[in-house]
């Protein structure tokens, strides 16, 4: 192996590549996740957190990249001119699309298209792009963000996992000795934005808000634990991991203080 000397020699997207394809579950079906999305999502204040510091005004196009059922999309289409929304499951797209209707909302457009697919010459210009939580598990990277940055033409906001994202998950995996692989670290990310000219404003969103459930069986088919990597024993020892650590609150739900969303902000005007 060639040892680095300089820090100017890391090649950032070679690493966060290499993260990746070491993590073999990193993929998931959202069409299969999509009837379910928007309940958990609406744990915790995420959506809030991010759209007060998006930078948009009624005049703006803005394009959301891995909208998925609209969870941002919609109360961005209130605000702005336009909002192109994209993302490869077509289920998630449904659930937008009905949603929108249901409001009638009329300003927004929807494209089933890999995110990564995504580029000028399929979209056009935009004054905002918008890729929230969807990047985490982007391979080609450099790239992806290169066809963003040519698209936006005044500001990008991006969102990643943060650094305890997935406290509690490693916990386990530790507890039952098995090897846990992580999503590459956010300060990749900034390493290879800094790499391509980019210089980022960077902020945790401090969700702050524990997850809450009524019970151990809705703790599990949150979405938090991906279920079909772990055999039947694995996911016994998962509900006495459970069981364990989650402890009734003052609003009678189960939770426990590390159970909480860590999602780190990158946003930079052009």
């Amino acid at each position: 192996m060639k040892l680095i000397n300089d820090p100017e020699d890391i090649d950032w997207a070679y690493f966060w590549a290499k993260k990746l394809e070491a993590k073999k579950d990193r993929a998931k079906d959202w069409n299969k996740a999509a009837p379910n999305f928007g309940k958990s999502a609406k744990k915790d204040d995420y959506h809030t957190k991010l759209i007060e510091r998006i930078d948009v005004s009624e005049n703006d196009t803005l394009l959301d990249l891995g909208c998925g059922e609209g969870s941002i999309t919609i109360p961005l289409a209130k605000m702005a001119k336009s909002v192109t929304g994209v993302d490869s499951a077509y289920k998630m797209l449904e659930i937008l699309n009905e949603k929108a209707k249901k409001d009638n909302i009329r300003n927004i457009t929807t494209i089933e298209e890999d995110l990564t697919k995504i580029t000028i010459g399929n979209v056009g210009k935009h004054d905002i792009v918008v890729a929230s939580r969807s990047l985490n598990g982007v391979l080609n990277i450099t790239e992806t963000i290169a066809n963003i940055n040519e698209i936006a033409d005044k500001y990008v906001y991006i969102t990643l996992f943060g650094p305890n994202n997935w406290k509690l998950e490693k916990e386990f995996y530790q507890s039952i000795n098995k090897e846990y692989f992580e999503f590459p670290s956010h300060r990749y990310f900034f390493n290879i934005l800094v790499d391509m000219g980019i210089y980022p404003n960077v902020e945790n969103l401090n969700i702050g808000h524990e997850r809450e459930y009524s019970n151990i069986e809705e703790a599990l088919e949150s979405g938090k634990w991906r279920l079909d990597t772990l055999n039947d024993e694995e996911k016994e020892q998962l509900y006495e991991y459970l069981e364990d650590i989650l402890e009734e609150n003052e609003n009678g739900k189960l939770s426990n203080p590390n159970d909480k969303a860590d999602w780190v902000l990158y946003w930079w005007k052009k």
